[in-house]
């Protein structure tokens, strides 16, 4: 495990490129939001993170003599990584871009889904976030010494970007180094996160820099990892449901014996992900209409 930074603290990595780091841990953020500034006289702040004074000063603090926050850029609209873009963007004129506001990006049967009732599974989106700029798939945003292509990559959350400069890509959540992402409907969509997952794996990189954790610095190799691991979560679930049909807490709690307690909630829709995508590849059903209580059968 990789020693964690103090919080709030500047790291540098190559020129152009520093991290400041949000001051809220937790078993869901790890160390905390990782806010990247990329550029040397026009700066870019990817992923402001939360709405939080001590680091909005953090980052201003980070801006050297001549330097001045040009664009905010947000990856996705969970509570750890956009709140805090406004604030930033009134405190230095930048506009807020991201793909668009939270609920843009899900796929139709995720769009069903959440208007049947089914709410997002507490991981924390901002529901009012909304940029000043949205941003299409393959959109270049430049400035002074730096290029950033954005890349829709939904899966996470229907409105998430990754942002990549050359070899190097910010990936947000969608891989993290530490832990597998979360993937809970209605807003996570399993089959869009492995489609980007194989997207990314396609486009090649030499480097990660994720939302949460220490740099990736075998990208191709981590998401290989990561597609693996959700095959076989795919396979589990399909062996416990030759057993009898279930529902995603029951099926969460046969096969993720080992979580605690407290987040056996978010495993559960984890499972619900995958039982969405192997309902739409016609491998289950549900037990009539698709909830998130539904029993799934093998079919």
């Amino acid at each position: 495990m990789t020693t964690a930074l103090p919080p709030a603290s500047p790291r540098t990595w190559p020129p152009g490129l520093r991290r400041v780091l949000a001051d809220n841990p937790s078993p869901m953020t790890f160390w905390g939001t990782n806010t990247y500034l990329v550029g040397h006289t026009d700066i870019a702040v990817i992923d402001p993170g939360p709405d939080d004074a001590a680091h909005l000063a953090a980052i201003l603090g980070a801006l050297e003599a001549g330097q001045r926050v040009s664009h905010v850029l947000v990856t996705h609209s969970h509570v750890d990584h956009s709140p805090l873009a406004p604030r930033l963007a009134r405190e230095t004129g930048a506009q807020v871009h991201a793909f668009g506001p939270s609920g843009s990006g899900r796929s139709a049967i995720m769009t069903r889904l959440a208007a049947a009732g089914l709410e997002d599974a507490g991981e924390g989106v901002e529901a009012g976030f909304a940029p000043d700029v949205t941003l299409r798939d393959g959109t270049v945003i430049e400035a002074e010494g730096w290029a950033l292509e954005a890349l829709w990559t939904p899966g996470h959350l229907g409105n998430h970007l990754a942002f990549a400069m050359g070899d190097t890509v910010f990936c947000g959540d969608l891989v993290m180094g530490w832990a597998s992402s979360l993937v809970a409907p209605p807003d996570g969509d399993l089959t869009d996160f492995m489609a980007s997952c194989r997207r990314l794996r396609a486009r090649g990189a030499k480097v990660f820099h994720s939302g949460h954790g220490a740099p990736i610095t075998d990208p191709m190799g981590r998401l290989d990892w990561l597609i693996a691991h959700r095959v076989g979560r795919e396979t589990a679930i399909l062996e416990a449901l030759r057993d009898s049909p279930a529902d995603a807490q029951t099926l969460a709690r046969r096969i993720y014996t080992d979580t605690p307690a407290a987040l056996l909630p978010a495993a559960a829709r984890n499972v619900l992900s995958h039982l969405i995508d192997l309902h739409g590849r016609s491998l289950v059903a549900p037990d009539g209409k698709l909830t998130a209580s539904s029993r799934f059968a093998l079919i």
